[in-house]
């Protein structure tokens, strides 16, 4: 006898529940648990080199000593693992007179971090869409027929203070006011190139945290950014600690995939020991 339509759905629901329950609920995780058996890789299950973390003092200024590492949006807490879920359209901060509702921009965290950088290395921080005190530099252009015709109003959204620049094709730029959406007035969200190189002394990776916010590496270029630091502040040679940093550097998985890194946590224990 034929069984009805709706009873064949059900049973082939269920007879494909039942199949990947066994592939993806049993199979998968053994699987990966015998992984982690083979050799070479089982060694390194309890190698706590294998997460980042900070090299800062109580109040989250740098340790000068030491390298550090790339920013992690979680604070390298294993619990709190992941990203900020920011991205490049993250370019107008939160202004707000409670501090529980303010929240910088993307743009405004890399200006931020580039600028700090800058100053710490004793480099050029400076980077494209940054203003000098390091924000976004973003302006909400007013236009008198919404999207078109002339600018009637421009406002600097994040800064509320003294705007980065004075006038905006002719109108004066006004700071921004905490609570205010500017885009949601109308406004055109316009960030502001500047005069910043194109290619930027801090590294990217100094400046934006990795996806699971538990990486211990960074770019050599980062690394090497560091390296006069470290030799001033431990008094040794600059070419001990590049021979340090070549030691502590990882190259592309299987000879190809992705970019050689640089061990944080290793090398830092490497300077230690040195």
């Amino acid at each position: 006898m034929r069984i009805p339509s709706w009873l064949a759905q059900h049973v082939a629901a269920l007879r494909a529940l039942l199949v990947f329950t066994v592939l993806l609920g049993i199979a998968y995780p053994l699987v990966f648990v015998g992984v982690a058996k083979i050799p070479g890789i089982s060694d390194q299950s309890g190698d706590l080199t294998l997460i980042g973390q900070s090299f800062t003092d109580a109040d989250g200024n740098p340790v000068t000593k030491y390298f550090q590492s790339r920013p992690s949006a979680g604070g390298y807490d294993p619990t709190a693992t992941g990203a900020s879920n920011l991205g490049p359209e993250s370019v107008v901060d939160t202004l707000s007179d409670d501090p529980e509702e303010a929240s910088q921009s993307l743009l405004t965290q890399v200006c931020a971090r580039s600028l700090a950088i800058g100053k710490l290395e004793g480099v050029d921080g400076s980077r494209p869409f940054c203003t000098a005190d390091g924000v976004g530099a973003v302006l909400a252009v007013f236009h008198r027929d919404g999207f078109t015709g002339p600018i009637t109003r421009v406002v600097a959204v994040n800064q509320t203070d003294v705007p980065f620049v004075t006038t905006y094709q002719g109108v004066t730029v006004e700071p921004a006011t905490n609570g205010e959406d500017y885009q949601a007035l109308g406004g055109v969200i316009t960030p502001i190139r500047g005069d910043a190189p194109a290619d930027p002394v801090v590294p990217a990776d100094a400046v934006t945290a990795s996806g699971s916010g538990l990486d211990p590496q960074i770019s050599p270029a980062y690394a090497e950014l560091q390296a006069p630091r470290i030799a001033r502040e431990r008094g040794i040679s600059l070419d001990r600690v590049h021979e340090l940093i070549e030691q502590n550097t990882d190259g592309r998985a299987l000879g190809f995939m992705g970019e050689p890194a640089v061990n944080v946590l290793k090398l830092n224990l490497a300077l230690d020991g040195s």
